[in-house]
């Protein structure tokens, strides 16, 4: 799977580069993402979700595997740039209310700093 990453501010941003986050996809993301935590030794990231098209529960499951990865950890998720189907799915099965969700990366990358 293909993904971008940078760093800014102490901040790891991951962009998976793929529309489905799905049963097919769901594995190597997981995979390539707490590789890059662990390279990278970053506690605070930011999955920028604006290419994704579509998270099926492989993909809310991965998330929530990082998500606790993290916590163990100390540090904190959180979730930007996300389609409005995807963000209407993480209201109905209440993923909103577990997953700090911002439109803009930069107000994902600041709510660190207010913590």
């Amino acid at each position: 799977m293909q993904m971008n990453h940078t760093l800014t501010n102490d901040v790891l941003i991951i962009t998976p580069n793929t529309p489905n986050l799905d049963a097919k996809h769901a594995a190597e993301f997981k995979e390539q993402a707490i590789q890059l935590i662990k390279e990278n030794e970053c506690n605070h990231v930011v999955l920028d979700l604006s290419q994704v098209q579509f998270i099926d529960s492989s993909g809310l499951g991965t998330f929530l595997s990082i998500l606790r990865l993290l916590h163990a950890q100390g540090g904190e998720l959180k979730l930007a740039r996300v389609h409005r189907s995807i963000k209407t799915m993480f209201e109905l099965v209440a993923m909103n209310k577990i997953f700090d969700i911002h439109d803009q990366m930069e107000d994902a990358i600041a709510a660190f700093s207010n913590e």
